[in-house]
């Protein structure tokens, strides 16, 4: 059985593969989730991450239609109790930003949505500047104190304004941050190496990176002069055409060979593999795109591997 691992200094252990949610209500219908679902935790999966806003970019989505069909999988299975939920705030057409007021009010009607009466980790979605960490810190220690959140976690933050939190946090005595989300993976790494990174290493967060397969590039289904009929195809075509993407897809091919395992799999064991990750976050709009995702909580890369995808990302 796959062992589960503490995510930073809370109490919620974690399978190594959380599972991306943004795809439900989006290119993966309220029967294709549940099954997806369904495998997942079938598979001994039980982190799911989503967020409010998904999927409002989709036509005729409105926002948070991840969280109702997630809560009604929820419901339909009684398995609350089993599954660790992850969503944020600040990006949901009718609850913008980090205000005190809009953090509780979204919150409120996540928990609606979900069908729950707690979230298990709550995220601030993309960091305000403008807003004072000590009000965003202030509101997600009042839902903490209320049951409503159990933990708090930061994406797309920067090191100083991460600092600054967790500094008020200590100082005041009020929930601290036990995670971030950042940008990253092997064609994206300077989104969260250095300064954020050796941040979150002295301060013992747990890093849950998004984006981890690039929108699809790193399963090595895109190649120059092939098309793929995917919702994701136009966002990486920047990767397909760039003599590093090219470089990583080379090597990770190398290492799947070596390993008899899919690329995406050993894509996903890279990050796996990078010092403060616990759990890198990937989706999957049918049930058999999933096998090559859970393989990631078994695959451990050897350091020559691991070293040859970190020389050809570079």
């Amino acid at each position: 059985m796959t062992s589960l691992r503490t995510l930073g200094s809370s109490d919620l252990e974690v399978f190594p593969l959380c599972l991306g949610g943004n795809v439900f209500g989006w290119t993966a219908d309220e029967q294709a989730s549940f099954a997806v679902l369904d495998a997942y935790t079938a598979a001994g999966g039980n982190f799911v991450d989503t967020a409010d806003v998904y999927s409002a970019w989709a036509d005729g989505n409105k926002g948070g239609e991840s969280e109702t069909i997630l809560g009604a999988w929820l419901k339909a299975r009684g398995n609350r109790s089993d599954v660790i939920i992850a969503t944020k705030v600040s990006q949901h057409p009718e609850y913008q930003g980090l205000s005190a007021a809009n953090i509780k009010a979204a919150a409120d009607a996540s928990l609606r949505r979900l069908g729950t009466d707690h979230i298990d980790l709550y995220y601030t979605h993309f960091d305000q500047p403008e807003v004072p960490v000590e009000e965003i810190i202030g509101a997600l220690d009042e839902l903490v104190k209320a049951g409503k959140v159990r933990h708090i976690a930061a994406s797309n933050i920067t090191a100083e304004r991460l600092r600054e939190s967790l500094e008020f946090s200590d100082r005041e005595g009020l929930a601290r941050y036990v995670a971030l989300q950042p940008h990253y993976n092997l064609v994206s790494r300077d989104t969260y190496e250095g300064p954020l990174q050796e941040l979150v290493a002295r301060e013992g967060l747990s890093v849950v990176p998004y984006f981890a397969l690039a929108s699809g590039f790193l399963t090595g289904k895109y190649r120059p002069g092939e098309s793929v009929d995917s919702a994701r195809a136009d966002r990486v075509g920047d990767y397909v055409a760039s003599e590093r993407g090219q470089k990583v897809l080379t090597a990770l091919d190398e290492v799947a060979a070596a390993r008899r395992a899919p690329v995406a799999t050993v894509a996903l064991a890279w990050l796996a593999a990078q010092p403060t990750v616990t759990a890198p976050i990937a989706s999957a709009r049918t049930v058999e795109q999933l096998p090559a995702l859970l393989g990631v909580a078994e695959l451990e890369l050897t350091d020559e591997e691991v070293a040859r995808l970190t020389e050809a990302s570079a």
